[in-house]
Parts: C-alpha cells; sequence; structure tokens
C-alpha cells in the first residue's frame, strides 16, 4: 500500500560465536514482518585492533555476525555505541566496512563528526523515513571530532547537590543534563531532516544500566527537545534491561529496548575470571538487587526480557505504536512470545510497574498478541 508500512525495531545485537545465524532462530519469523528493519550494533565486528586502555569490557565479535544480522533481515545498523572504539580505529573502520558489505547501512559513526552526524533516508512504499544516531555514553575520545573518528555525541553532564548540608557523607541529589553544544546541533539535524522525509527516527544510545526503572534527567529534557525539533519517534539502548516507555506530544519515547541478541559480557572477555572478579564487575553488579542475589548470572534476570518493536506508519504518518515481547533464554536466544506464553504477560506487567514508578502515563494494551503503546485518556 503506498504511503503505509511496517518499522520494526530492536535492542542491543552482538551475535559472537560459531553459528551466529542461530541466535536470531526464535524471533527470524517476526522480523520478516517488517518493510524496514532497524537494530543497534553494540560491539565491534571485527578482527584487527588491540584493546584501548579507556575501555571497561572491550568487546569485538567475529565479522561473520555482520552477515548473520543481515540474514535476520536488519536494513540499518546504528553503531553509535560506548563500545565503538574498543579495539581502536582499525577495528572501528573494519566494522563499519563488513556492515556495509552486508548490504546494511550504518548510522551514527563516522571518520569525523559530519559523517558520524549524517542522516540515512530509506524510501519505501512512497514513504521517506530519515534515520539519526547518537551515543550518551562516552569513554574518553569515543566520540566524532571535526578531525577524530568516532561516534555522533550527545553528551551529559552529572551534578551532586548535597541534600543534608551540615551531614558529611550523606547521600547526594543527582542531577544530569545534555550538553546543550550538542542537543542545538541534533535538534538543527532533526529539524533540516523533516524538511526532506516524512518521518524522523532517533536512535539514542543512553540512560543508566541495569537500574531498574530510572530514567535519568537528561534523557527526558533531550528526549523532549528532540521531540519539539521534528522527530516523529526516539528508539533507546544501552540500558541492557527494558525501560518505559513515554508519549510525549503524541509521540513515542522508548526509552530502551533492551538486548535482543547480544551475547553475555563473558563471550567477549579477554580473561573471564579477571573480569568476574574485578571490582569493577562487582560494583556493576549491585546496581541491579537482583543480580546482586545472584552474581554468578552473566547479567540481571531484568535482561532476559525484551521487546520487538513494531511502527505502523499509514498515510505517511505513524498511526500504531506497539511490541512483541521477547524472551531471551540463559544463552541469550531470543524468542518472541505469544498470549499463551507466561513471560508474555510478565513482560507487560513488567513495563506497566517500571511505567507507574517513572510516573508516566503510558497504557499498554494487549490485542492479537501485540502491546500496543498508548496514553490513559
Amino acid at each position: 500500500m503506498d504511503g503505509a508500512l511496517t518499522l520494526l525495531a530492536t535492542g542491543d545485537l552482538g551475535p559472537n560465536r560459531e553459528d551466529p545465524d542461530s541466535i536470531f532462530d526464535g524471533v527470524r519469523d517476526a522480523l520478516k514482518q517488517g518493510d524496514l528493519v532497524f537494530g543497534q550494533l553494540e560491539p565491534c565486528l571485527a578482527h584487527t585492533g588491540s584493546p584501548l586502555p579507556q575501555s571497561r569490557l572491550p568487546m569485538r565479535g567475529d565479522p561473520a555476525g555482520a552477515a548473520a544480522i543481515a540474514k535476520a533481515g536488519f536494513d540499518v545498523i546504528s553503531f553509535a555505541t560506548n563500545h565503538c572504539m574498543d579495539w581502536g580505529r582499525e577495528a572501528f573502520f573494519e566494522t563499519l566496512d563488513v556492515v556495509r558489505k552486508n548490504g546494511m547501512v550504518p548510522i551514527g559513526a563516522g571518520k569525523n563528526l559530519a559523517e558520524a552526524c549524517k542522516p540515512y533516508i530509506a524510501e519505501v512504499n512512497g514513504v521517506k523515513i530519515g534515520f539519526l544516531a547518537y551515543c550518551s555514553i562516552l569513554p574518553q575520545n569515543y566520540f566524532a571530532t571535526a578531525d577524530r573518528p568516532g561516534c555522533a555525541p550527545l553528551r551529559g553532564l552529572t551534578v551532586y547537590e548535597q541534600i543534608e548540608h551540615d551531614q558529611p557523607g550523606t547521600p547526594a541529589r543527582i542531577h544530569s543534563f545534555p550538553l546543550q553544544e550538542d542537543l542545538d546541533r541534533i535538534m538543527q539535524q532533526v529539524a533540516d531532516l523533516k524538511k526532506q522525509v516524512d518521518i524522523v527516527a532517533v536512535s539514542l544510545h543512553w540512560g543508566i544500566h541495569f537500574i531498574p526503572a530510572v530514567i535519568a534527567q537528561y534523557q527526558r529534557i533531550a528526549g523532549h527537545a528532540i521531540i519539539d525539533a521534528g522527530a516523529d519517534i526516539i528508539l533507546g539502548h544501552h540500558t541492557h534491561i527494558l525501560k518505559p516507555v513515554e508519549i510525549y506530544k503524541g509521540k513515542a519515547i522508548i526509552y530502551s529496548m533492551a538486548n535482543f541478541a547480544l551475547e553475555p559480557p563473558f563471550m567477549f572477555a579477554e580473561d573471564l575470571e579477571q573480569f568476574n572478579k574485578s571490582e569493577q564487575h562487582k560494583e556493576i553488579q549491585n546496581l541491579n538487587p537482583d543480580w546482586k542475589k545472584m552474581p554468578s548470572k552473566p547479567m540481571p534476570a531484568d535482561s532476559y526480557k525484551s521487546l520487538l518493536l513494531k511502527v505502523r506508519i499509514e498515510e505517511k504518518k505513524i498511526a500504531k505504536v506497539s511490541f512483541i515481547p521477547v524472551q531471551l533464554d540463559d544463552d541469550s536466544n531470543p524468542r518472541t512470545l505469544t498470549e499463551a506464553d507466561p513471560e508474555f504477560l510478565e513482560i507487560v506487567r513488567y513495563m506497566e510497574e517500571i511505567t507507574k514508578d517513572q510516573e508516566l502515563e503510558t497504557k499498554y494494551e494487549v490485542s492479537n498478541g501485540e502491546v500496543y503503546v498508548t496514553v490513559h485518556a
């Protein structure tokens, strides 16, 4: 139908196994329902490079993973991630190259800031969709500048306010703000793109990983500003767990779609024993109460809940936003769920709980195997 299409979007991707195709077996049929499929690539896919010292967990998968991602049906891939430079520039460029060679379009990263911020415009069934991607989780020198490769940045600032000034050592109130320079640039890029297309989709690698529900202050500020600039939907990544959906001025901000087809951290660790014993890893585990209770698990239980986002476009406008709940097994293989699966409603209830926790008015309505995102009347 002219003027209509289905856009699918997922959380983090990163197959790194002997048979990378197998990670998509439980979702392959669902992905075929999309006219256009978007995903977020988390690790480098390369044979080259060496780990940078500022990388907290250097993530590098076999380049064969790119072919598996393409075979599963993905068209547009954001590489605006906090792992894009883990293995240096050589691996960074090899990853972009292998994504392109497998027929997909990488966005959000490039040889300089101009290339990293370059939008991709897809035209399907007479509808023009423009994609942009940015990253807020930025180890030193991972973001692109005028003369340095990297990802497109949306930097953030954190301020710690002492609540009780006469009580040394008491907890602080945490404030966070987007760097205005970056936000102004992004808003202008969104506004410029909106003049060329029917739909603008902005991918943001942002947020607080592993902590249930919480949306950082800078995310709300930036998300609202980007919608105000002309974006029609925001696709969030990074936190490795689901976060709430907000409907702002009639447009959806999906704060995090969690993991989708991403191997657990130990699949990328050079020295697994050292990684598991590190103070850094223990501190990350302490962010999630369930993970703290079960430190032997590669990720907390929340990280095995996911979704496949479905954006229905009609008459060149977003008509419906829904998702199909997805459950990951112990080996990180995703599987789309039906209403007959007990995990289906578990994920719906989880979304309802975290949304209420963040005082948002979003409503999740189950119909014909999908969960439709609306607002309370």
